[in-house]
């Protein structure tokens, strides 16, 4: 197994360079290609305050599929579904990236109503609006006190509190944060009691956390019962394939089966789209 690992690298290394040496286009698009899917994912990293120079990007860009082509080929024996696994490692990297972006969103957003908690607590003693930013940042873990010390940086260099807030909307995209940047530039523009006003969208907040959590409660039955249907009929397949192997021969063989075997793959499909279209709830 090692041998056929290494034989597999040694030649995907001479036939990306014989392609480099022969056909200057290869170098020149697959450079390109790794600009594009660096400008992609160093803006999302930046965001995260993840620093990754681009020299570890590219290298693992190049790795990904060139490891899950060696698995492939190490599982299946067959350069075909080698080529199927590495063309699947070249989404790995631009995934990765985008669920740390969406975990790390999600940890933002369930701590938005402790910052609150903090920022109401600081201007009740008397704190202006950058000093209690300047205690949630000293308080709070991450990512929520990266971004607020980001904010205090702007606010710092020039930016307006507008302005610095508004950035951080747009670089989080979370809804709960939407409602207290807009309450405390409402009440910031009309003279209104700041810390009133973050306690109520506080309180807005895990009202609407907890109905949420009931929702998504209530759902858990029709989506298990989603899956369970789902699943239930190719594993029936399966265990009567094991038992008899030409039980279905009829279906493949004879133009009313096929017919047959086509309806009832495009109802299963259907069936479980609508199931899992039905027992989703937006917010």
């Amino acid at each position: 197994m090692l041998i056929a690992i290494i034989i597999s690298i040694i030649v995907f290394i001479g036939v990306f360079y014989l392609a480099n040496l022969f056909y200057p286009s290869v170098e020149k698009q697959t450079l390109f290609w790794h600009k594009k899917k660096l400008d992609q994912m160093s803006p999302k990293l930046d965001r995260m305050f993840l620093d990754i120079s681009p020299a570890r990007l590219i290298l693992l860009d190049i790795a990904s599929p060139l490891i899950c082509g060696i698995l492939g080929y190490v599982i299946t024996k067959k350069p075909i579904a080698a080529g199927i696994f590495a063309a699947l490692g070249l989404a790995i990297p631009m995934t990765v990236v985008r669920i740390l972006e969406h975990k790390r969103r999600k940890k933002f957003a369930g701590q938005i109503v402790d910052g609150i908690m903090i920022l109401c607590s600081s201007l009740k003693v008397g704190m202006s609006l950058q000093q209690a930013f300047e205690v949630l940042v000293e308080e709070m873990a991450a990512p929520i006190s990266q971004e607020f010390s980001l904010v205090i940086r702007q606010m710092r260099m020039g930016f307006s509190v507008e302005n610095a807030l508004q950035d951080l909307k747009k670089r989080m995209r979370v809804d709960d944060l939407d409602m207290v940047v807009a309450a405390l530039l409402i009440a910031k523009e009309t003279g209104g009691d700041i810390t009133e006003t973050l306690s109520k969208v506080a309180n807005t907040i895990q009202e609407r956390n907890k109905l949420i959590g009931k929702v998504k409660a209530l759902t858990v039955q029709a989506k298990l019962q989603g899956i369970i249907m789902s699943i239930i009929p190719i594993a029936f397949a399966l265990v009567v394939y094991k038992s008899d192997p030409h039980f279905f021969d009829v279906f493949f063989k004879n133009d009313f089966g096929k017919m047959i075997l086509g309806y009832a793959i495009f109802s299963q499909v259907l069936g479980t789209y609508f199931i899992i279209k039905l027992s989703k709830v937006d917010f």
